[in-house]
């Protein structure tokens, strides 16, 4: 089947949402020039009519274009305050790596195929490791490049700094020794198992975050396994679902655990009183996100705009 639909100017776009019901003003144009109505239609579907009776989309009455702008805006926001946590917690995460392995083993240990499980994985990871030293730019690879020629890639604390966050949870989760693991784990509370799925499911989150895609209703396609009774402050706070092991693919979680990890990296942070200010500051109806009702009335999230 062939693709039917002609592309359409803002004024027939702007026609077609007063046409369904929306109400429009003189601002419209100006963010259906700067934003596109493709990348908007994503946040005024909740105000839909669900099933019209005449089958074409509806907007619900009284519903206007500021109503979905105050969504796409929030949003942004969320997206903004979600990637500085993972920031935090990915260059937390990467220091451990970093010290559990260099420590005793030398400043070059990542090299050392024994440490790790899958083979197969290893010389995959080893080699987008080696694609990202050639191409990189970075004063201290440069360095590095210029004055050593053995070995062929830098120390484990460079060569950390140029992986991806996908190529890093996979050196993680493919470290052969659980011990190794769980040491890298302990800072955090948490079982080795979470703390690797945990780190994949971040680079999905993270790359819907780089590539200015929707978050708040999100059906996220990598999610997480779920810690079960350690941290007890967490394993109580989370949405467990129908599966006790795998998290729903609601933000709700993510966003919890986002919240543990800041807890334990950085000291007097206020991703809570700024979640929580974010979502009354918009209106937001949280339910959407998976968050369960009263949430803010758990131990884990009381408080958050005292911080």
């Amino acid at each position: 089947m062939s693709y039917p639909k002609p592309p359409t100017t803002v004024p027939e776009q702007i026609e077609l949402l007063a046409r369904r019901g929306m109400k429009v003003t003189e601002d419209t144009v100006h963010f259906l020039t700067h934003i596109g109505y493709y990348r908007l239609r994503g946040y005024w579907i909740p105000f839909e009519e669900t099933n019209p009776p005449d089958g074409e989309h509806r907007f619900r009455e009284g519903t206007t274009f500021n109503d979905v702008l105050n969504l796409y805006v929030f949003d942004r926001e969320l997206r903004l305050l979600v990637t500085d946590a993972i920031e935090r917690i990915e260059i937390s995460v990467r220091n451990q790596w970093v010290d559990a392995l260099a420590q005793g083993r030398g400043a070059h240990a990542y090299l050392d195929s024994e440490l790790f499980l899958s083979q197969r994985q290893f010389g995959r990871c080893l080699a987008e490791l080696s694609s990202e030293y050639d191409r990189s730019k970075e004063t201290h690879i440069k360095h590095y490049k210029k004055k050593y020629g053995e070995p062929n890639l830098p120390p484990i604390w460079a060569a950390v700094d140029i992986m991806t966050l996908g190529q890093f949870s996979h050196w993680l989760s493919n470290l052969k020794s659980k011990a190794l693991k769980s040491r890298i784990a302990k800072p955090y509370g948490l079982d080795e198992e979470v703390l690797c799925s945990f780190l994949h499911h971040l680079t999905v989150i993270r790359n819907i975050c780089a590539h200015h895609g929707r978050l708040w209703n999100r059906r996220v396609t990598v999610t997480m396994k779920l810690p079960r009774s350690k941290p007890a402050e967490l394993a109580g706070v989370i949405d467990h679902g129908p599966d006790p092991n795998q998290a729903p693919r609601k933000i709700y979680n993510t966003l919890s655990v986002l919240a543990w990890f800041l807890d334990c990296i950085c000291l007097g942070h206020h991703f809570r009183q700024r979640l929580t200010t974010l979502i009354d500051a918009d209106e937001i109806d949280v339910s959407a996100m998976g968050f369960p009702e009263g949430w803010l009335e758990l131990e884990f999230w009381k408080g958050a705009n005292d911080e």
